[in-house]
C-alpha cells in the first residue's frame, strides 16, 4: 500500500480540495483509494472534510476514514482538551491505518492545518503528522509528502519552512500543490509559480483554482485532471 500524507503552510489552504484531487489522480491510474481524515474538528456530525471528498469524488463511505472528532474549530488537541474528551493517540491512528491496507492500494492522509499542529497525544507526548510520518517510515511504509500552499505573498518563507521541517525529519515532499489559486492573480502570485519550486527544491505538482470546491461532482472530476503538472 502506497501511503500519502498531505499537509499544508496553514489552515485554509486548499488541502480538503487538493486531498479531493489527488484521489481521483490515484483512481484514474487504476489504484483502489481510500482517504484518511485523523481528527476533524469544528463540523457537525455529517459534514466536515470527508464529506466534501465523497461529494466531489463519489468515493463512497468504506473508502472513508474519520478516527476522532472534536466539537470546536481548533488544533485537534486543544479542541480534546477543552470538550473533556480523551485525545487522539496515534496508535489509533495507527492501527487505522493497518486496517485500511486490506481495502485499497493507496491511503490519502489528510491533516489539520499546518505539519506541526498537534494532532492528540500519545504516552503522555503530543504528536503531529510529521510524527505520524516518521512512525510510518520506521514500519517500513514510506510515506510520500504532499505539501498543500498559497502563491500569495510570504508563501516562499513558510513554505520553505514546512519543507525544511521535512527534510529534518528524514521525511521528503514529493510535491507542491497550489490549493486555491485566483483567477487574476498580482505580481507576487504569478512569480511564485516560478519560485516556489527553486526555493524548495520540490517540484509543483498542481495548481488548483480557487472557488472549485463548489462545483457539481461532475464539474469537479472533468476538470480536475488539467490542474495537474506533467
Amino acid at each position: 500500500m502506497t501511503i500519502t500524507l498531505i499537509s499544508g503552510t496553514n489552515t485554509d489552504v486548499g488541502k480538503t480540495i487538493a486531498t479531493a484531487a489527488l484521489a481521483l489522480r490515484s483512481r484514474s491510474e487504476g489504484r483502489t483509494v481510500c482517504v484518511m481524515k485523523p481528527a476533524q474538528t469544528g463540523e457537525p456530525e455529517g459534514s466536515g472534510d470527508l464529506a466534501t471528498i465523497t461529494r466531489l469524488t463519489g468515493l463512497d463511505a468504506a473508502q472513508l476514514i474519520e478516527c476522532a472528532r472534536f466539537p470546536e474549530p481548533l488544533a485537534p488537541d486543544i479542541s480534546a482538551r477543552r470538550a473533556g474528551m480523551d485525545p487522539l493517540a496515534l496508535g489509533t491512528v495507527l492501527d487505522a491505518v493497518s486496517a485500511a491496507a486490506e481495502r485499497c492500494d493507496h491511503l490519502l492522509i489528510e491533516g489539520a492545518g499546518g505539519l506541526l499542529v498537534r494532532l492528540g497525544v500519545e504516552k503522555n507526548s503530543p504528536w503531529t503528522l510529521a510524527d505520524l510520518g516518521i512512525c510510518l517510515q520506521e514500519q517500513g511504509l514510506a510515506p510520500e509528502c504532499v505539501l498543500v500552499t498559497t502563491a500569495a505573498l510570504g508563501t516562499l518563507n513558510s513554505t520553505e519552512l514546512s519543507v525544511e521541517a521535512l527534510r529534518r525529519r528524514g521525511l521528503e515532499c514529493a510535491e507542491l500543490i497550489i490549493g486555491s489559486y485566483p483567477s487574476e492573480p498580482e505580481l507576487a502570485e504569478r512569480l511564485n509559480l516560478e519560485d516556489l519550486p527553486d526555493v524548495t527544491g520540490v517540484p509543483l505538482g498542481a495548481v488548483i483554482p480557487a472557488g472549485v470546491g463548489a462545483l457539481s461532482p461532475e464539474e469537479f472530476q472533468a476538470q480536475a485532471p488539467s490542474w495537474f503538472r506533467g
